[in-house]
This record gives C-alpha cells, sequence and structure tokens, in this order.
C-alpha cells in the first residue's frame, strides 16, 4: 500500500511539473514575443527620428543590430533594407504593415519572410514624408526558447522531483502510520484522523460480527466433540482422499492405537482388504455395511458417502463394537446344535425302547425293565426342556419374580437336606458352615444356583468325598461357598466349565447325569443379582466355587 500511494503521488507531482512547465513556457513565449513587438516598436520610433534629421546616412551608419531595417517608399518601393539588395527585393506596398503604416501611423505584422526564410515578426512606421522605416525580426520559436532555458529548467524540475519524492514519502509515511498502528482486536483504541472514524467503525462491527461467529463455531464444535467424544461407536471424517479430518477417541480404543490420526489417510487404522474396499466404495458415492474382524474382536462398520453440489466430498465412519453380539449368536447357533442333540438323544432311546416293545420283542419279565429305561429317559428329558426354560428366562429377564429377603445360610441347609439321600449313595458327606446371611434375590434363582453348585460338588466327587458349603460375609460382600475334594477341573477346561451343555468328563455323562446347563444357570443367575463368581480347582484334589453377592 505504501508503494502504491508513494507511486501515484509521484504520477501526479510528474504530471503537475510537466503541465507547468508547459503553461510557463506559453507565458514566456507570449511574454517573450509581446516585448519583442514594443522594444521593436521603440526601437523604429528611434531610427525614424534619425533618418527625417539624417536621411539615409543615418541608416547605412546605424551600425550593428539585431533587426532587419527597411525603407520603403511612399509607392513602396524598397529605398534601404541593411540585410538584403534591393534590386532584388520585390515593390513592399502590398505588405500589411506597409499598408497599415501607410493609412495610419504604423502597422504590424506576422508571417513568413522569404527573403530571410524565417517566421518574422514586422513594425513599420510613417515618416512626415510619407515613406516608412520598417523593422523586422526573427520570431524565437518555442523550442528556441525550450533550448535556452532547458539546463535552469532541467536543474529545477530534478530539484522539484527530488524534493516532491521526500515530500511524498514522508506524506505517505504519515498517511500509512495510522493504519498500521491499528490494533485491529481493539480497534477504539487507534489515535487516527477524523476520516478514519468511519473505517473504525466497521472494524469495531466486523470484529463483533467475527467474534459471535467464531463463539457460535466454537460451541457447535464443543457440542459436536461432546457428542462424539461420548459416543461408545467410534466415528470418523475422511475427505475425499481419505485423510482422517475428524475422529473421536473410541476409534483408538476399538482398534487398539495410542497416537494422534489427524491428517493420515484412514488405511492407518485397519489396512485389510474388506476395509480398503468399503472406503473405495463410499468414495465413489456407495453406502457400505461390513462385520470386520480384528484379533478377537469383531466390528461393524458403517461407510456413508458425504456428498456435496452432486459431489463426494468424503466420507463418514461409524465404527461399532459387535464382539458380544457376534458370541451371542455363535453361542445362540452352538445353543441350538447343543439342544438338539441332547434332545435327540434321549427322544432316540425312549423311541427305539418303545418300539422294541411295540414289536413284541421284549419278554414279559422284561417290560418293567424297558418301562423304566423309557421312564428314566423321559425324566432327563423333562430335566433337560426345565433347565433350557429357566435359561430362557435368565437370558431375557421375563417371568422373573420379584425380589425378596433370601437367607442363604437356611437355604444352604434346606438345599443339602435335598441332596443327602443322593450323598449318602454315593458315600459323599455334606456340611453347611456359617451363619445367617440374608441378601435382597430371586428366591428360586438363588436356590437353583446353590442346588446346581452342591448337585456338581457331589456328582463329580469321588468315593468317601466331603463337600461343605459355607455362608458368610465381609466388608466386600456376602458370600456362599461349595468346596469338594473330588476329580477336579483341569487348568485348560476352566474357563469353559460355565458354557451350556459343556462336560469335563464327557465319556463319563451319562452315568453321572444331569443336563450340562447346571453351571450356565449358576452364571445367568450371578449375572441376574450383580453376583460375582470365584472358581479354584485342582486336578484330582477338588473344587471350590464362590458366589458373591454385592452388599
Amino acid at each position: 500500500m505504501t508503494k502504491r500511494i508513494f507511486k501515484n503521488t509521484m504520477l501526479i507531482v510528474v504530471l503537475v511539473v510537466i503541465l507547468c512547465g508547459v503553461f510557463i513556457l506559453g507565458v514566456v513565449y507570449d511574454y517573450y514575443n509581446k516585448e519583442l513587438s514594443e522594444g521593436m516598436m521603440s526601437e523604429a520610433k528611434y531610427i525614424s527620428k534619425g533618418v527625417e534629421a539624417e536621411g539615409i546616412d543615418y541608416l547605412e551608419n546605424l551600425g550593428k543590430t539585431d533587426a532587419r531595417v527597411t525603407w520603403v517608399d511612399v509607392d513602396g518601393t524598397v529605398l534601404f533594407d541593411n540585410q538584403a539588395d534591393i534590386t532584388t527585393m520585390d515593390n513592399h506596398k502590398d505588405r500589411e504593415e506597409i499598408k497599415e503604416a501607410l493609412t495610419s501611423s504604423a502597422g504590424s505584422s506576422t508571417r513568413y519572410s522569404n527573403t530571410i526564410s524565417a517566421k518574422t515578426i514586422y513594425h513599420a512606421v510613417r515618416l512626415s514624408d510619407g515613406t516608412v522605416i520598417r523593422l523586422a525580426h526573427i520570431q524565437a520559436s518555442v523550442l528556441r526558447i525550450v533550448l535556452g532555458v532547458l539546463h535552469p529548467m532541467v536543474v529545477i524540475i530534478v530539484f522539484a522531483l527530488v524534493l516532491s519524492a521526500f515530500l511524498t514519502a514522508r506524506l505517505t509515511r504519515q498517511i500509512i502510520e495510522p493504519l498500521e498502528s491499528i490494533d485491529l482486536e481493539h480497534p477504539e483504541e487507534a489515535k487516527v484522523y477524523d476520516e478514519m472514524s468511519p473505517f473504525i467503525r466497521k472494524i469495531i462491527k466486523q470484529n463483533e460480527q467475527i467474534k459471535e461467529a467464531m463463539e457460535e463455531q466454537k460451541s457447535q464444535r464443543k457440542e459436536f466433540e461432546l457428542i462424539t467424544e461420548n459416543m461408545q461407536e467410534g466415528f470418523i471424517v475422511v475427505d475425499k482422499e481419505a485423510r482422517i479430518l475428524s475422529y473421536n477417541s473410541s476409534v483408538l480404543k476399538l482398534f487398539d492405537m495410542d497416537m494422534d490420526v489427524s491428517g493420515k489417510n484412514v488405511l492407518t487404522l485397519n489396512r485389510t482388504e474388506e476395509f480398503s474396499q468399503g472406503i473405495i466404495d463410499a468414495l465413489k458415492g456407495s453406502h457400505n455395511e461390513q462385520i470386520l474382524q480384528v484379533g478377537d474382536r469383531f466390528y461393524s462398520i458403517y461407510i456413508n458417502p458425504v456428498i456435496t453440489e452432486e459431489k463426494v466430498a468424503g466420507a463418514i465412519i461409524i465404527v461399532t463394537d459387535v464382539t458380544e453380539t457376534e458370541e451371542r449368536e455363535k453361542l445362540r447357533r452352538e445353543f441350538t446344535a447343543n439342544v438338539s442333540h441332547e434332545l435327540k438323544t434321549p427322544l432316540t432311546s425312549i423311541s427305539g425302547t418303545a418300539e422294541i416293545i411295540k414289536n413284541g420283542i421284549v419278554a414279559t419279565e422284561d417290560i418293567p425293565k424297558f418301562a423304566g429305561n423309557i421312564y428314566s429317559e423321559a425324566q432327563r428329558l423333562v430335566s433337560l426342556v426345565e433347565d433350557i426354560i429357566k435359561l430362557s428366562q435368565l437370558d431375557e429377564e421375563k417371568n422373573i419374580p420379584s425380589k425378596e429377603p433370601v437367607d442363604l445360610y437356611h437355604m444352604s441347609l434346606e438345599v443339602a437336606e435335598q441332596l443327602r439321600k443322593v450323598a449318602v449313595k454315593k458315600n459323599v458327606t455334606i456340611e453347611v458352615e456359617g451363619k445367617s446371611t440374608v441378601v435382597d434375590g430371586v428366591r428360586p434363582v438363588i436356590t437353583e444356583m446353590i442346588y446346581n453348585l452342591c448337585d456338581n460338588a457331589v456328582k463329580y466327587n469321588k468315593e468317601t468325598g466331603s463337600v461343605i458349603i459355607k455362608v458368610g460375609e465381609n466388608q466386600n460382600g456376602k458370600i456362599v461357598s461349595v468346596k469338594d475334594n473330588g476329580i477336579g477341573i483341569p487348568k485348560d477346561q476352566q474357563d469353559r466349565i460355565f458354557e451350556r451343555f459343556y462336560r469335563v468328563d464327557k465319556s463319563h455323562s451319562k452315568e453321572i447325569g444331569g443336563t450340562g446347563l447346571g453351571l450356565s444357570i449358576v452364571k445367568h443367575g450371578a449375572k441376574l443379582h450383580n453376583a460375582t463368581i470365584d472358581m479354584d480347582s485342582e486336578l484330582g484334589k477338588g473344587t471350590q466355587i464362590s458366589v458373591k453377592f454385592p452388599c
């Protein structure tokens, strides 16, 4: 801006200097001609007096003069000329200045002279005898005047330009300095000339508008970040080059990363072919959904294109951890397959036995034995269906009775009494230790949990074994534990014993009995009561399973 002001100001100065020079030359030229005319008039009068007094001798003795002196007779004949041969000169009676002098006392004219080949100023004076004295002087051209004053003019112009440049530079600084000193954050504090006041007011108003827009944008960004940061789902925004513009912290957690990925290619998060193809499709304008497995986790990926003015400007990616859903689906499929198998086994046995009886192959004395087999398999089937129904209710938390105070100690005594006969048959002792401990829970569910723990402790025990039920509480919660000194559980199978239909000893599952759903019911019952399960087992030495209810 400073250069522009200086340049424009200097251009104006140069133009003014040129115009002034031209104007001055015009004035000088006019003044020169005027002075020349007046001088010639005075000189012509002076010479005319001399001619009247001395005649032609005066002219011949006139000496050196810048003017051309011509004496013309009344009839126009040239009597004398100090610069030309009078014998070769034309009659001058028709000359304008001569005619004017003859009719009046004096005459003047300006024209091109063929005699001296120059533009000439003429001034004529009539003498008392009627003759005319005429003075002629070459009119100076503008160029001649310019050349005459060129040196002083150049000096003056250069001085004027240098002075103008200095003053212009100083003036420019004075103009710019208030502008440069304006604090755009606080323009109202600036000390400027009055003409700048409207400009300052505009800046102040614009600052207010910008501040409001920034505050609004900041508020919207804060809200957006608050929403996205509190999302469990991962959120990513990428541009058309697949560079990450925005993301939330959940993305880093889901993809197990601990670095800033802003500006990086989205494939930094995952380089699988499926994910890469999904990004490519989205940036071409297509919606994409996929289930992506990363390690032992499963993620649902939704990739949607962002279209602006009918062009794809980028994509939005939503990542949801669906590992639990996938695992549930896997468990559901396994459960369905296991249920089908477990139901098919007793049904096949019942069907086969019934078919033998129907065909009369069985002897009369063996019918009770076969009927007993049908009954036991039917009872097994009933138990299986009941356990499946219980699990289904616990899964969906439907048809669950309301909670009430339940004494874990008295309930353990009841369960021990129910299993006493079964334990005696296997020569296993059952003892209950502890004191009255009350929890707020669903009575049938807690009963089923303790029963299944004790039932397993008896079934998977050894001859002359023991089962000890302990009930008590501490600062962390209220605990019921069942300990046996039976076969124990191998370390590599301890994480799976709470799975549905899972059995540690599959080869003797039929002899031992049960549905394989007991510990699954314990697990889901604990979940219903926000309880935790701890297990301590060693192969050949026994197992202890504890259920801890929160205070």
